[in-house]
């Protein structure tokens, strides 16, 4: 049953990591597209990209919040009591994100969109930092059971602070081939290469951090090291071979490229499935395992009800949604300000 609620949890991790990371990773592509002229057709595809499904892509953050809490009550109350500095920060340049990307659209003056285009921008890398550090902290076990841990070399250690960089690496690659993906249909060729191009730079100096946190972990997290080079190998060398297939994808002709955005999305998620295999059955690391951690059966039992409700109620929902933004369907910020 534990194992069960496990998994249910890490599906939200998964969909999060996804579907909220490429939403953080726009808001990179934001804060980097240069000046107000230089910058005007990459943020706009940006925000017609994002318009419709960006509140919607939190919902798997909440169902994650209420997975955890409730499933696994001691690593919630550890966790929250121990790593309150990144998560505080990061729940803040959620709010601010959010708020700035709202009041971008409906301001007139240009100073006014300029600074709430920047809280849009900067927040949407400050939160995925602190969620990769939240990772690294947990996964490193410098959270106690008891929780109420160090606050500060919690999340600023070095696996933290690999986790953190990665994290934002992560969701600008996903955010520049989602987005290279959505140029190509509408038949802008010029976007499709300038994001192309903002992909592979993204890829590669993925790939470069992520052999170099491999002396990272092995030096601070010696578990997860082991893990991950043994256990949970074979989902890290597919994740790379789905990194080097999407980066094949990407350097082939212009136009509609088809397996594009589900392979780099598929590398993703079989690198955050292979960090829950190394973690595998601890849920702080290095020490409370699945079962120490479990709410009461009759609790989990409930859960699982609850989640499947969930899942009955708010997938179709959320299919019908994006094929509705994939098909340009939906208004933007823009048609809003306008009426």
């Amino acid at each position: 049953m534990t194992d069960l609620i496990a998994v249910f949890l890490f599906i939200g991790v998964v969909a999060y990591a996804l579907l909220g990371g490429a939403d953080f990773g726009a808001g990179f592509w934001d804060l980097t597209a240069g000046g107000a002229e230089r910058g005007r057709a990459p943020r706009h595809l940006v925000d017609v990209s994002l318009s419709p499904v960006w509140e919607a892509n939190h919902t798997w953050l909440i169902y994650c919040l209420v997975m955890l809490w409730t499933g696994f009550p001691r690593a919630f109350a550890a966790i929250t009591t121990t790593l309150y500095f990144p998560l505080g920060i990061a729940a803040l340049g959620i709010v601010l994100r959010g708020a700035g990307f709202a009041f971008r659209h409906a301001s007139i003056r240009t100073s006014e969109q300029r600074l709430f285009g920047a809280a849009f921008a900067l927040s949407s890398i400050l939160a995925p930092y602190c969620f990769g550090s939240i990772v690294g902290g947990i996964a490193s076990g410098r959270v106690p059971t008891s929780g109420y841990g160090d606050p500060a070399t919690s999340w600023l250690n070095p696996t933290s602070a690999l986790g953190g960089v990665l994290a934002v690496l992560v969701c600008a690659y996903l955010a520049a081939v989602y987005l290279c993906v959505m140029a190509a249909r509408d038949g802008d060729a010029v976007l499709e290469r300038y994001f192309r191009d903002r992909a592979l730079g993204a890829a590669v100096v993925t790939g470069a951090v992520s052999i170099a946190g491999i002396f990272i972990l092995h030096s601070d997290a010696h578990r997860l090291f082991h893990e991950l080079s043994h256990r949970a190998l074979p989902l890290v060398i597919l994740a790379a071979v789905g990194g080097i297939v999407s980066i094949v994808l990407l350097l082939r002709y212009q136009g509609i490229r088809i397996g594009l955005r589900e392979t780099a999305a598929a590398a993703v998620a079989l690198v955050v499935l292979g960090w829950g295999v190394a973690q595998y059955p601890y849920l702080l690391g290095t020490h409370l395992t699945l079962d120490q951690g479990a709410a009461p059966r009759a609790t989990l039992w409930v859960l699982v009800g609850v989640a499947i409700a969930a899942g009955v109620l708010i997938l179709p929902s959320l299919v019908v949604l994006f094929r509705l933004a994939g098909r340009g369907r939906l208004g933007t910020p823009s048609d809003t300000a306008a009426e």
